[in-house]
């Protein structure tokens, strides 16, 4: 070969956008699956250890399987917040690219002053909701996008499977109102299906069916969904830059809320989000998440490839697919389209529930959705990453169960005739303080990214107003998550014995929880917490103390419900500026718009009752 032969480069793999090397990507899961592998395994082997120090009997084996079953969740999540907070605080100091450019390069395509020309379907779905707060929402959203010039390539769709005539019929004169306003000729349209065949996929694949012919994109919302229009508009840019990007899922955060349950909540929820979705995105790339709301996905593919299989079977593993976004997602990425989430705060909102028997119904549907995964397994052509999605939705909720059982069991460890002589009781409780703040991980990173990030704290009312929330956030948190937990085990038992559930309305507005509902509902969870705790002090009170971070809710899970609903402590959570968010300290004018004087005065009273 002469010296004048110009070399050629061997050709890169990139993603379907071309915006991202598929080998950078390999790498990448290949570093991830590695560190969780290594940490699992030291975690098992100590665990092992412990367990084995005297022989195994059959509660250490329970034990042992248990842990096994109930660590990986914890594990990843550990090192998706150790590999968000690097991104946002530590790679840039070592020459590393932005965090965002690292996450979403498919993003710089974007010309933020590029005329729209992709048609996109706005729709809302309904079953049982208050009509006229969905309505005002997307009056509100409609507004603003026809501000800015661009309304003409948006259609809105109010898409209903409500069953009860009245709510019905106030759906139906709410639009006709709208219209009257907006002019006839607005594109408006409302649609009841007389059945709720397929739940909410089946409403949207009807819409597909329909009208999908008629739009590019869609953007799907929920009865409690708010999106601004510069979101709207810079995601659809996003989408209109890449032809092959199938699924773009906004950061969803929580709306500012009277109730104190929800403001605690979310909270937790908010900062601890932006490092762990950080994370995740780095290595899952373009098999990423979706959540069926507020995110816009590209029509022709998700009508052609995402439509879900009716499940061989009886329910509650088969029929229709109840949990049906993340299956989509898989599907999506199958037929040769991207999945990504923008990892940004802004623009896109949900409301979480006001009370924890609310938030518990919402977990019990959740999970019968996830567990029908089971069946979509041996699924063809799903790429490895999207199959883990499934994989990982599943280990969610098992492992919930797994932790569960194991505080019975390890308060039964000292009665299963083992000498305990070689039972290293330091060693096990620095595991147990270890694994701890590995858990809280998430949340503690949260709590450093905003700290670290310059006028962080002050977007949440001030530092120490700060601190104080994300230091009783965490006891929060585990209140919660034993008398959640708890329920989440029961109904799983509960389905493997034929149990089902299926969607309805949801209590969305900030109410109380009289002491007999609360009674009625989380008796058992505070007799499961008197046991274990009392086994556990038969033996030793010291073993009693050291398991209260973990016992903790189940002993207080009834005034706990009736606290964190009571609207005089949300009342007096709001006027001392306590767990506020971002949109409380600096409303944005459509977030204010939306809750109207429902934020400045009386707390609303409870909406419908969910239809079962």
């Amino acid at each position: 070969m002469s010296s004048d032969t110009p070399s050629v480069s061997p050709r890169i793999a990139l993603t379907p956008t071309g915006t991202q090397s598929a080998e950078v990507l390999s790498l990448r899961r290949a570093i991830v699956a590695g560190l969780n592998i290594l940490l699992y395994g030291a975690l098992a082997y100590w665990a092992a250890s412990l367990l084995g120090a005297g022989g195994w009997s059959v509660v250490d084996i329970l034990l042992m399987i248990c842990f096994l079953l109930g660590t990986p969740w914890a594990v990843l999540g550990f090192w998706n917040a150790i590999i968000g907070l690097w991104l946002l605080h530590g790679s840039r100091k070592f020459g590393g690219r932005d965090a965002m450019a690292d996450v979403a390069p498919f993003a710089a395509l974007e010309n933020p002053e590029a005329p729209i020309t992709l048609k996109t379907a706005v729709f809302m779905t309904l079953r049982n909701e208050d009509p006229s707060r969905a309505l005002h929402r997307m009056k509100l959203m409609k507004a603003e996008v026809d501000a800015t010039g661009e309304g003409e390539h948006f259609g809105w769709f109010l898409l209903s499977d409500t069953n009860k005539d009245d709510v019905a019929a106030e759906e139906e004169a709410g639009v006709a109102r709208w219209k009257a306003e907006a002019g006839e000729d607005a594109a408006i349209t409302y649609r009841r299906r007389t059945d709720n065949e397929g739940f909410k996929a089946g409403n949207v694949r009807d819409f597909l069916n329909r009208w999908g012919h008629e739009f590019d994109l869609m953007l799907p919302l929920d009865a409690d969904s708010l999106m601004d229009a510069k979101t709207i508009l810079h995601h659809v840019r996003i989408m209109q830059a890449n032809p092959k990007l199938g699924i773009l899922q906004s950061l969803v955060v929580g709306m500012p809320s009277r109730s104190a349950f929800a403001r605690i909540f979310q909270f937790g929820m908010r900062q601890g989000m932006r490092t762990y979705t950080m994370g995740q995105a780095w290595w899952v790339g373009e098999c990423g998440p979706f959540w069926g709301h507020n995110a816009l996905a590209r029509i022709a593919p998700f009508r052609d490839h995402c439509e879900l299989p009716v499940l061989p079977g009886e329910a509650p593993f088969g029929g229709h697919i109840l949990s049906h976004d993340q299956v989509e997602a898989t599907f999506m990425r199958r037929a040769g389209y991207e999945v990504r989430v923008m990892p940004e705060e802004g623009g896109s909102w949900e409301e979480n529930p006001p009370t924890i028997l609310e938030f518990m119904k919402r977990n019990t549907r959740w999970c019968q959705g996830n567990l029908q995964y089971f069946k979509l397994l041996n699924t063809k052509g799903l790429y490895p990453v999207s199959r883990f999605q499934l994989i990982w939705a599943i280990l969610m909720f098992l492992g919930i169960p797994a932790w569960t059982l194991m505080l019975p069991l390890a308060a039964l460890k000292p009665f299963d005739g083992e000498a305990l002589a070689g039972f290293s009781t330091s060693s096990a409780l620095t595991l147990y303080i270890l694994f701890t703040i590995m858990n809280l991980m998430p949340k503690i990173a949260g709590l450093i990214d905003i700290v670290l990030t310059p006028g962080g704290t002050a977007r949440y009312g001030g530092t120490s107003k700060f601190l104080l929330a994300g230091i009783t956030e965490i006891g929060f948190a585990w209140i919660l998550g034993a008398a959640d937990t708890f329920k989440t085990t029961v109904f799983i038992t509960g389905l493997i014995f034929g149990k089902s559930i299926i969607w309805g309305g949801q209590a969305r507005d900030a109410h109380g929880v009289p002491w007999d509902v609360a009674t009625q509902n989380l008796w058992p969870q505070t007799a499961f917490g008197v046991l274990v705790v009392g086994l556990m002090a038969s033996t030793s009170w010291c073993f009693a103390a050291w398991s209260l971070p973990l016992t903790f809710g189940f002993l207080v899970a009834i005034p706990f419900a009736v606290w964190s609903a009571d609207p005089v402590l949300g009342e007096k959570l709001v006027a001392g500026g306590l767990y506020a968010i971002p949109e409380e300290i600096e409303k944005p004018e459509i977030v204010q718009k939306a809750q109207g004087k429902a934020f400045s005065s009386e707390v609303e009273p409870g909406s419908r009752e969910e239809n079962a």
